[in-house]
């Protein structure tokens, strides 16, 4: 009988991944998926570059600025019945952008489709954390992680084939059918909330304490990192080695589709280590593959940056398994949205500070901001510099951490 039970329940827990996955799907998708068509754009609507750009940047925006709202949110009226109103918004925004007649009326549908993503990320996270035994919390943000990579990776790939069948609308009409699928899979199978509406007593700074502090904060600077080399990089293999577009994008594909292959396995890893050694791990590789970026490129050339992308990405994923499992494990039933929402917040502020900070340490390498120009001993120059500095910012991580721990150890 208890074998049943044990089962009932696996099974259970199974179906629950299925729309939760596909949500979190949907929103890395939608992080993606609009860069391609950004030149389609262009001359759709007869605009410069910087102002499609805004129809990137401003989900990127609107999904930092709603994630926490959408974890309080959560926690006080529901995480199920607030992940169902983040799906409706994001297919209601999906419409709005398919059908969008201007530019502008676009970037204000793109900047709803953020706020609902916000939603999806956030509440994914708090619910999968809900639903997994203790055993398998590893796991779950394991599966989350290669399924958020799934989608990055799968976004300029399906708008790539789908611009020239349908042009740009079709990378968002195709985001509704997978909006109302994962809506019905979450009214179905997902269980159902307490039914009682939770007075938000906490604020988040009520939540704040050194031991979570320091996972945003590390949580922050490995995504600056990552963000690192999806702006340096193109840079670097387009000018620093001249290779075509297409051998670009094949080349920066190696992360994410590693990502995808490692996310699992790493939470598994997880579950069978402990969060603190494979956390410890995630942070020396992260540092590793930043000093190998400084250095092997110029050394080997294009296999020498595939080879410390690969061991940077491995890095990134378990820290990422084992950092999430950490911080949600020690939090309450009705906090979870909320700290999700604030681990999310902290990983999309980084990755603001990595397009924007280190891309402007890039800048500085090159000595112009006109890349076109520049000679490509300049550019791997600049590139040495930018991930010196990304390596010192993990060894400051890492010491974060070893205080950190340090910290909880002398706690009685």
């Amino acid at each position: 009988m208890e074998r049943t039970a044990r089962r009932s329940l696996n099974n259970m827990q199974s179906t629950n991944i299925i729309p939760l996955a596909l949500a979190m799907l949907l929103a890395s998708l939608g992080t993606s998926i609009a860069n391609v068509a950004l030149p389609t754009l262009a001359e759709a609507f007869s605009a410069p570059f910087p102002k499609v750009q805004a129809v990137v940047v401003i989900y990127l925006a609107a999904l930092t600025v709603s994630v926490a709202t959408a974890g309080k949110l959560g926690d006080r009226y529901g995480l199920k019945l607030m992940l169902i109103a983040g799906l409706a918004t994001y297919a209601v925004a999906s419409v709005l952008c398919a059908v969008a007649p201007t530019l502008p009326l676009l970037i204000c549908a793109r900047a709803l489709q953020g706020a609902g993503a916000a939603f999806l990320t956030t509440l994914s996270m708090a619910l999968m954390r809900q639903t997994a035994s203790e055993a398998r919390i590893g796991r779950a943000m394991g599966m989350l992680a290669t399924v958020s990579a799934l989608g990055t990776a799968l976004g300029p790939s399906v708008g790539g084939l789908l611009i020239p069948m349908t042009g740009w609308r079709g990378i968002f009409w195709i985001q509704i059918p997978l909006s109302v699928l994962a809506l019905a899979l979450a009214v179905k199978m997902l269980p159902a909330d307490s039914g009682k509406i939770r007075a938000s007593s906490l604020s988040f700074l009520a939540l704040m304490n050194w031991s979570l502090a320091s996972n945003l904060l590390v949580n922050a600077a490995v995504a600056a990192v990552m963000m690192t080399t999806l702006v340096v990089g193109p840079f670097l293999l387009g000018i620093g080695f001249r290779l075509t577009a297409t051998q670009v994008g094949f080349v920066m594909a190696v992360g994410p589709v590693l990502s995808i292959f490692i996310g699992f396995p790493s939470g598994r890893i997880v579950d069978a280590l402990g969060s603190r050694r494979v956390l410890t791990t995630g942070l020396a590789l992260l540092a590793a593959g930043a000093f190998l970026l400084a250095g092997l490129p110029q050394r080997l050339g294009v296999a020498g940056y595939m080879l410390s992308i690969m061991v940077l990405t491995s890095g990134y994923q378990l820290f990422q398994s084992a950092n999430n499992t950490a911080v949600l494990a020690e939090s309450a039933s009705d906090q979870r949205g909320m700290i999700s929402g604030l681990l999310n917040l902290s990983r999309n502020v980084g990755l603001i500070i990595g397009a924007s900070v280190m891309g402007a340490i890039f800048a500085f390498g090159v000595g112009t901001e006109e890349f076109a120009h520049a000679a490509a001993s300049d550019i791997v120059s600049a590139m040495r510099l930018t991930f010196l500095v990304a390596a010192g910012t993990m060894l400051v991580a890492i010491a974060i951490m070893i205080e950190r721990h340090a910290s909880a150890g002398r706690q009685p």
